[in-house]
């Protein structure tokens, strides 16, 4: 037998082992419960894992939106039923925030209700295009393919911290202003470029998940449909709308339920390169949510859980309406 035979047995052995010093419990199982609950024996790890860490909180939530005080132990809140919501919902007028008494709630529910839908249709035109080139036969298509994840990886502060970093009064995007013979601006200082780098930071930041996913998408399209296409003299913009975008629906469906998830959760880029400023103008529902829970004092847990809670049941209510619009697609 030779060298690379022998360690071949050796390592398979050695990976077996694992498997041999649990055979004799998970017999001993079957035999006591017999083979049609041995499943359980495998979810109930996953099912007392998903009921500690996701439905226990959201259980440790609810009571904390109908109790009151800033005492963090559950013994010491008093109950006080739905006033946390009624606080949040108390309004002269829901389009004037200022009549409002929680009045950052509402225009981070406003800034929210404009950031979402301008960077969910950014993020998708984006990544959509990025996956079209990048599922073409171009030279150096993995590096570039790898180029688009790369901001993907990173830490979403590393990337804010970056980001500040250019467009700081003395960053490097106002030294080429300067270099250009222009006059250096404060991005971050007026609401409207503040907006917009917002907006340009979070696309820039995770669009390479989305363009991944779509290319995956491409390449499941038949190759032979393009070929009767182009056998037929159809042109390019004629083969993207009739074959690419109707074939292409399903997994877009998936990234713009996925990008309108992530696009409402926003959080970390934005609390790291703008604070939610200047003033309230880039403040969006999760940073009110921290700010009222755990940087501003006295906390209120309670007003936090409660919005939290209606973040979560406008999310839990979109879901369940691409849902219902996936299954008719399907069923169509």
């Amino acid at each position: 037998m030779g060298i690379k035979a022998q360690f071949a047995n050796t390592t398979g052995g050695i990976a077996m082992l694992p498997a041999r010093i649990v055979e004799p419990v998970m017999t001993g199982l079957q035999k006591l419960l017999g083979i049609k609950r041995m499943p359980w024996v495998f979810l109930i790890p996953n099912l007392l894992a998903v009921t500690l860490f996701s439905l226990l909180p959201v259980a440790i939530n609810v009571y904390y939106s109908v109790t009151g005080s800033d005492r963090l132990y559950p013994s010491e809140r008093p109950y006080i039923g739905g006033f946390n919501y009624e606080t949040l919902f108390d309004c002269g007028n829901y389009l004037d925030a200022s009549s409002c008494t929680t009045d950052l709630f509402w225009r981070a529910v406003g800034n929210s209700l404009v950031f979402v839908p301008i960077q969910v249709i950014c993020m998708i035109g984006v990544a959509l295009l990025a996956a079209v080139c990048l599922n073409r036969e171009i030279r150096g298509r993995g590096f570039f393919r790898a180029v688009f994840f790369f901001p993907v990886m990173l830490s979403p502060v590393v990337v804010a911290l970056t980001w500040q970093w250019i467009l700081q009064r003395n960053g490097a995007l106002n030294g080429i202003l300067i270099w250009a013979g222009l006059s250096p601006v404060n991005w971050l200082v007026f609401p409207n470029t503040a907006f917009f780098w917002s907006v340009f930071v979070t696309v820039w930041a995770h669009m390479g998940f989305y363009t991944i996913i779509l290319l995956a998408g491409l390449q499941s399209i038949p190759r032979d449909v393009y070929e009767a296409a182009k056998m037929d003299s159809a042109t390019n913009w004629r083969v993207f709308t009739r074959i690419t975008l109707p074939l292409l629906k399903p997994v877009l469906l998936v990234v713009f339920v996925l990008c309108v998830i992530r696009s409402v959760q926003t959080f970390d880029e934005l609390y790291v390169l703008t604070g939610g400023g200047p003033g309230s103008a880039t403040m969006l529902i999760v940073q009110y949510i921290y700010e009222v829970g755990f940087a501003v004092q006295p906390r209120n847990f309670g007003l936090a859980a409660a919005a939290s809670l209606l973040l979560g049941v406008v999310l839990l209510i979109f879901t369940g309406i691409q849902l219902r619009l996936s299954k008719g697609s399907q069923n169509g």
